[in-house]
């Protein structure tokens, strides 16, 4: 019998140690990388990023001073075009980043919604009889894309486009409304409309269910940016009772409050795919405005503070404008003090939430049990995989995630 428990023992000691070697790569630091500009020496701004990080999209002014759409990959930022005109700016990426959405000028000085892909280039998705519209967000495999157009009456509507055909999304009974996001299969659009009232407020809008009032957090006006992959947590801002605005995250009916960095206002852009992690801009005590990560366990930090070592001099995150499924990277705009620039930025938080797999040998086991064991009660972002939930602790959380998959893939 001791025998067998000191075989066990040696086994697990083994597993251990090839454990560590197979997780030294996890070392890596996190990054910021700013992504310069189209030739101006004004500003860019980045408004999405790819599941992978590799490519980020947004806008920036050219030499001439124009505002052109661009898509940066492999540190080359590429002017999208337009549709004839002088202008263009991209809000959404596929996940694989290969379909890129925004709006561009045509030859007659139109705004319209656009639809890129390298093979295809800049395609005018219409309108919904009016003169304009400009698309925001694009689903996961870049099929469904939402934003806003005019109808022939000149209101702005909400839209879904898919196959070629662009669906007016309606109202909450007033004349107006907006589309931002999407979920990953297309199906969950969400945004803000008028109601009867003339009141703005966000909604979440389905086939089967229409259009949700997703309400406030006790004042008149509220906007819904962004959405889950399955589209259960929608989050944006919405005014409260003193009517400053603040960044929500609503969820079976529930719209809570994230605060602020101790400031009066903040809002939410981006969250991840399970919902979990919610990005946005926040003001501090100075009145200052800071780009934030919000989670559950951790509330709303600010991204300055976390990762000020990235940060040289004077350089500051202005905001987050988006954030990776997995929660790992985020994108947005700041001021570069190297260049004096105010440029999109792209950060690497280094950490990808998982199924409790740390070795990453595709089986859960002894080997995963034994890392998270032996790390537990550490904390910091610079963790690896041992923080299996990316909360930045290696804790009971972690511990449960492994223990729940214990033996998968094995």
């Amino acid at each position: 019998m001791m025998q067998m428990v000191h075989s066990r023992f040696n086994a697990l000691l083994s597993a251990c140690v090839l454990s560590l070697i197979a997780t030294a790569g996890w070392s890596q630091q996190p990054s910021l990388r700013w992504l310069g500009t189209l030739g101006g020496d004004i500003v860019s701004y980045a408004s999405d990023v790819s599941a992978d990080g590799a490519v980020v999209v947004g806008g920036g002014y050219n030499a001439a001073g124009q505002k052109h759409a661009f898509r940066w990959q492999n540190g080359v930022m590429q002017a999208l075009g337009t549709l004839g005109g002088d202008e263009s700016e991209a809000w959404g990426v596929s996940d694989d980043g290969t379909v890129v959405v925004g709006w561009a000028q045509n030859a007659a000085g139109e705004y319209r919604a656009f639809r890129w892909t390298a093979s295809g280039g800049m395609q005018d998705l219409g309108t919904l009889g009016g003169n304009r519209s400009e698309a925001y967000g694009v689903s996961a495999d870049g099929s469904v894309v939402v934003g806003w157009a005019r109808n022939d009456a000149n209101q702005r509507h909400a839209f879904r486009w898919q196959n070629g055909v662009m669906q007016d999304l309606g109202t909450l009974g007033g004349d107006w409304s907006w589309a931002y996001g999407v979920s990953a299969d297309g199906a969950v659009v969400v945004g803000w409309a008028e109601n009867a009232a003339g009141l703005f407020r966000a909604f979440r809008w389905t086939a089967s269910g229409g259009m949700q009032d997703l309400g406030t957090l006790g004042g008149n006006w509220s906007e819904a940016w962004g959405v889950s992959d399955d589209g259960a947590v929608v989050v944006g801002w919405a005014q409260n009772a003193a009517e400053q605005r603040r960044a929500f995250r609503w969820e079976n009916g529930v719209m809570q409050d994230l605060g602020t960095l101790g400031g009066d206002w903040s809002w939410a852009y981006g969250v991840s795919a399970d919902g979990a992690v919610v990005v946005g801009w926040a003001q501090n005590a100075a009145g200052e405005d800071r780009a934030f990560r919000w989670t559950a366990s951790r509330g709303m930090e600010d991204l300055n503070t976390t990762y000020a070592s990235l940060l040289t001099n004077g350089s500051v995150l202005w905001e987050a404008r988006a954030i990776s499924p997995d929660g790992r990277y985020i994108v947005g705009v700041g001021y570069n003090a190297a260049t004096g620039r105010y440029e999109a930025f792209l950060l690497d938080t280094r950490c990808t939430a998982h199924n409790g797999d740390v070795v990453r040998n595709g089986c859960v086991d002894d080997a995963d049990l034994l890392q998270v064991l032996s790390a537990f009660g550490q904390t910091g972002i610079n963790l690896g995989r041992v923080d299996v939930n990316c909360d930045w602790v290696v804790d009971d959380a972690d511990l449960l995630i492994v223990l729940f998959n214990f033996g998968s893939g094995c």
